[in-house]
């Protein structure tokens, strides 16, 4: 059985008056795609958002063996816990690789711009490696004002992975995108998975998360309420009734 890469233990989060995630369990493998899924307001992002460090949480959150619980955002980036998120902001003024670069140097965002253009930033030839894992080098050179949406997106897939982390949380990837981008997402997310990196995936396209994930897990109202495999979630009456609606309909969003 491969190694737990990241391992969250009850893990919850309370605004004020909301108990916004309660007591959630979750781990992910080496190599393995988790979907966390759920009705909107259910705490995924939330979730996210919690074992990454931008929301204090109680819990223990830890990767590859190493308790992160008490860290900031920026050490567990070093720890190896990578994030994308729902909006993909790029440096409009770099190339695509050099928004790489960036990404995969670890001083502050502006030192690391500095040093790139004095080339003391990462090598041509690991920016290289990044881009052909999620299988875009093609768009090294391209302005990120040339991309389509779903390049953007995988674009900012790759700044998740430049930093080599052990696992990388994927908020949202699919969001604006066409069927026949949602498909290459799909395939390249199932190839860096395959290659061995751990990957939390939240997105309401089900049909994305049952064709790339090896096993989901249900939220609703901040509580896990299901998980397993994807056959099992699909048969599942509880996410029938909370999420799903129609088992039939695969395609349905929350």
């Amino acid at each position: 059985m491969s190694r737990t890469i990241l391992e969250a233990r009850d893990v919850s989060v309370r605004f004020g008056g909301v108990q916004a995630l309660a007591g959630v369990d979750l781990e992910v493998r080496e190599g393995q795609i988790v979907g966390l899924i759920g009705p909107n307001g259910a705490g995924k992002t939330t979730f996210i958002d919690a074992i990454t460090g931008f929301v204090p949480c109680r819990g223990q959150i830890s990767v590859d063996g190493r308790d992160l619980t008490r860290m900031r955002p920026h050490s567990r980036v070093r720890a190896g816990l990578g994030r994308t998120w729902q909006a993909v902001e790029l440096f409009d003024d770099l190339s695509v690789a050099e928004n790489i670069a960036v990404a995969a140097h670890r001083p502050a965002p502006w030192p690391a711009v500095r040093d790139l253009f004095r080339h003391r930033g990462p090598s041509a030839e690991r920016v290289t490696e990044t881009l052909e894992a999620v299988g875009i080098g093609q768009l090294a050179d391209a302005a990120p004002n040339e991309l389509s949406e779903g390049q953007r997106k995988l674009v900012g897939i790759s700044r998740a992975f430049a930093s080599h982390p052990r696992i990388v949380c994927l908020d949202e990837p699919a969001a604006g995108l066409d069927t026949d981008e949602t498909a290459v997402l799909g395939k390249q997310l199932r190839r860096i998975g395959d290659h061995g990196t751990a990957v939390l995936l939240v997105d309401h396209d089900i049909s994305l998360v049952f064709g790339t994930c090896d096993y989901v897990v249900v939220l609703e109202f901040g509580r896990v309420i299901a998980a397993g495999s994807v056959e099992q979630i699909r048969n599942d009456p509880r996410v029938t009734a909370a999420y799903l609606g129609d088992p039939t309909d695969e395609d349905r969003e929350g």
